[in-house]
């Protein structure tokens, strides 16, 4: 079957690899059918790492993707020849302490689609995962909101474990998919007041048209004296959603005493900083937000309900032969590109 690999640092290739086949009886083979390009997809294309996890060419990367069920082992229940799915890509054990306390996001075995030194990714024509890791969108659903319930997924978790209550002023730093997924999230939870900052024209454009009380330029302006000019008396919880040194301290500033900041962009750099006098005095907690827990279902029934259009992210399509060109745009933020997809 034809892949899409990673060969070097901004090197894609298309190549040959064995067809994926069924080898346990909780086994689903799936026809990949549409593949998002993530931002920690591109840290392994510019820089062939994220922290620990190095790439060793060739290597298949991608973890979010829509497919269609092509066969199953014999003991599964869950999905049908036909279906139509979203794939949750992370592989857990259900036996580690993390796993029977709840905490299968931090499985102490798990395995990840597309991370070096675990699993493949699916950018490629078939994949085989557990059929835990299905979940049935129905017809209702397109293959391409299907794709965007993985990132969404991460954007619910983090609402929830931020504590969100009505009434809450929150801002978002950074207007990828992460962002405005959890823009869409916090809207869905009754938030009125959410700020956004992007350094990027036209995803401010897009987080305007999204429903973002304010969005602002850090470029361009104070973004941390517009928004305190506005709330007085600061955020209640800031969501770190870029992964930069600039805006995890803009994110300090405008946190109010016991706010709350959520860490959800992965930074490139191994170590970042925090103006301990700022944090210790405000009591700022720290939550990091490791991708997703239990939350798959519940975005796709947000999304198949109507309650989050998720539509507006998909800015570009490719063909599995383009995938260099799809991760030229979207590594260097072209075009305007907010969610690139490419289709197998």
């Amino acid at each position: 079957m034809k892949a899409a690999a990673l060969t070097g640092i901004r090197q894609v290739a298309v190549i040959d690899v064995p067809e994926p086949k069924i080898e346990k009886d909780n086994d689903v083979l799936l026809k990949v059918e549409l593949v998002g390009v993530c931002g920690s997809d591109m840290h392994y294309y510019v820089t062939g790492e994220i922290g620990s996890e190095k790439v060793e060419y060739p290597f298949i990367i991608g973890h979010e993707c829509a497919a269609t069920v092509k066969d199953t082992g014999n003991s599964v229940t869950r999905v049908k020849v036909g279906d139509k799915i979203a794939v949750e890509p992370a592989l857990v054990c259900h036996q580690c302490d993390q796993c029977k306390t709840g905490r299968e996001n931090t499985c102490r075995n798990l395995k990840f689609l597309g991370c070096p030194g675990q699993m493949a990714g699916c950018l490629c024509e078939y994949i085989v995962m557990p059929e835990n890791c299905c979940f049935p969108v129905g017809e209702n659903v397109s293959f391409a909101q299907a794709v965007l319930c993985e990132p969404l997924a991460i954007a619910v978790y983090s609402i929830h474990q931020a504590g969100i209550k009505q009434g809450f002023n929150i801002a978002i730093l950074g207007a990828g998919p992460i962002g405005l997924s959890s823009l869409k999230s916090a809207q869905a939870e009754n938030l009125k007041k959410i700020y956004m900052t992007e350094k990027i024209r036209e995803r401010i454009v897009v987080s305007q048209k999204a429903g973002a009380k304010w969005v602002g330029n850090p470029e361009e302006q104070d973004v941390v004296g517009e928004i305190l000019s506005q709330e007085p008396d600061g955020m209640d919880v800031v969501f770190e959603c870029a992964g930069q040194q600039e805006t995890l301290d803009q994110a300090v500033e405008l946190l109010k005493p016991g706010g709350k900041l959520m860490l959800i962009g992965i930074p490139r750099t191994d170590k970042v900083s925090f103006v301990i006098d700022k944090l210790r005095r405000k009591e700022i907690t720290i939550i990091n937000v490791r991708r997703q827990n239990k939350c798959t279902q519940k975005a796709i029934e947000l999304v198949a309900s109507g309650k989050i259009d998720v539509d507006f992210m998909v800015t570009h399509r490719f063909e599995l032969e383009q995938a260099q060109q799809a991760f030229d745009m979207v590594a260097d933020y072209k075009d305007g590109v907010v969610k690139a997809m490419i289709e197998i």
